[in-house]
């Protein structure tokens, strides 16, 4: 712990008091289990509290932010910003992957670069740094690494093709629409997914992501392209 807290102190000006708090943050629950710990010594418990403190910071800059922006725009913006693979990529650039520990066999197949694993470490340690140091803490870190990617509108144009797709669909009356994912490629810390959406039985789309859920949101985005060429 002792270069993390160094590379905390360096990076972001943070210093914790509590370093068991701090290691607990980036302890998976796959390395309790193999050393037959207590559950509670993983960051899950952590990952819950830091996913409402960064919900409530994001919310509120966007807020105040766009003040012409409606309550579902904002929604919006919200879920992109805060979404999986967003959060992955904070972890990363924060270099907090490395630190992590796991079990032997989490790390053999590839849990140290999963999305999930990424975004539950990030949630996890801002749910320590509220603990250990409160919300302005919090905050601050929220606004040296999150708030410049939106500043820089990376967030405010991105659009929810499923929702979109199914707005279009119900237009014309009652729709069925399901996704299928149709096959998954690569090693496990590099997985590529392709779905396909389905309107009452009949193949809309097809895309391809790194995650299902960017494969689908492909697939829907392909489908209303197809639907504006009829």
């Amino acid at each position: 712990m002792r270069k993390l807290q160094e590379k905390l102190k360096n990076d972001f000006g943070i210093s914790f008091s509590d370093e068991e708090l701090l290691k607990t943050a980036f302890t998976h629950s796959s390395f309790t289990n193999e050393e037959r710990l207590p559950k509670i010594a993983n960051n899950e418990r952590l990952e819950f509290l830091g996913d409402v403190a960064l919900s409530l910071v994001i919310s509120d800059y966007l807020y105040r932010t766009y003040p012409e922006k409606l309550e579902g725009e904002l929604s919006k913006m919200r879920s992109s910003i805060v979404r999986t693979e967003s959060l992955a990529n904070f972890a990363r650039n924060c270099g907090f992957g490395e630190f992590l520990r796991l079990g032997h066999g989490e790390e053999k197949m590839g849990g140290r670069s999963r999305e999930t694993t990424l975004e539950n470490l990030f949630e996890a340690f801002l749910g320590a740094l509220f603990l250990d140091k409160g919300m302005d803490e919090v905050r601050q870190f929220i606004n040296r690494v999150v708030i410049p990617h939106v500043k820089a509108d990376d967030y405010v144009k991105i659009i929810d093709y499923k929702t979109e797709l199914q707005e279009i669909l119900q237009t014309g009356g009652d729709a069925l629409i399901s996704y299928k994912i149709l096959s998954e490629e690569g090693p496990a810390h590099d997985r590529s997914f392709v779905a396909a959406v389905y309107n009452n039985g009949s193949e809309l789309g097809r895309g391809m992501g790194k995650s299902k859920k960017v494969a689908e949101q492909k697939a829907a985005e392909n489908a209303i392209k197809g639907q504006s060429n009829h």
